[in-house]
């Protein structure tokens, strides 16, 4: 049974306006100017609403060759839900005002049976934007190619959990034809953040 994590932040942190996005999207990469590249197997690049870091995001995903990428494993900083660990998405397919993307649910049950992941529900999921952040842009490159989503809330992790978690993603970042979307903050600046 397809269970959907809604677009939850479209309308707000970016627009829900299908054609305005894709146009948007396609304005910005064409903008950056940048080559595609089969060597770029990763990308850190912002979470914050498109007025802010649309344009920026550009040049992280502009030049993502999505030819032979079957997979892309989608990381995230949780803003609003604590855990000590990963979570794992318990959705089937998320969707973007300008394309779904679908889980792949083998390499989640891979990530499950190590024991080492806790799974959040879609309240937990959709409140998150640091992972929806990046879906359009997702949807964008990889438009016209049969790709999956590995969608990873990452927790606050302790020194010993980052590098558990770096040696059970490991044979995954080894194999060319996964791809690492990681969702960052960059920095967090100013005396709310002291």
């Amino acid at each position: 049974m397809e269970k959907i994590r809604r677009a939850s932040h479209a309308g707000s942190w970016y627009t829900d306006n299908p054609n305005k996005l894709s146009e948007e999207l396609d304005g910005w990469i064409r903008a950056a100017g940048l080559p595609k590249s089969s060597d770029v197997r990763g990308v850190i690049a912002p979470h914050a609403g498109y007025s802010y870091s649309g344009r920026a995001a550009a040049y992280a995903f502009g030049n993502i060759d999505p030819t032979n990428i079957t997979r892309v494993f989608l990381l995230g900083p949780s803003h609003h839900y604590y855990t000590p660990k990963c979570a794992l998405s318990t959705a089937t397919v998320y969707k973007t005002p300008i394309g779904d993307l679908p889980i792949d649910l083998e390499v989640i049950e891979e990530l499950k049976a190590t024991g080492k992941f806790e799974l959040m529900n879609l309240r937990v999921d959709e409140a998150e934007h640091s992972m929806e952040m990046h879906l359009p842009y997702l949807s964008k490159v990889f438009e016209g190619h049969p790709v999956k989503i590995i969608p990873i809330l990452v927790g606050a992790l302790s020194a010993e959990n980052e590098a558990m978690y770096g040696k059970l993603l490991a044979k995954y970042v080894d194999d060319p034809h996964n791809f690492f979307s990681v969702s960052s903050d960059f920095c967090h600046w100013g005396s709310r953040y002291v």
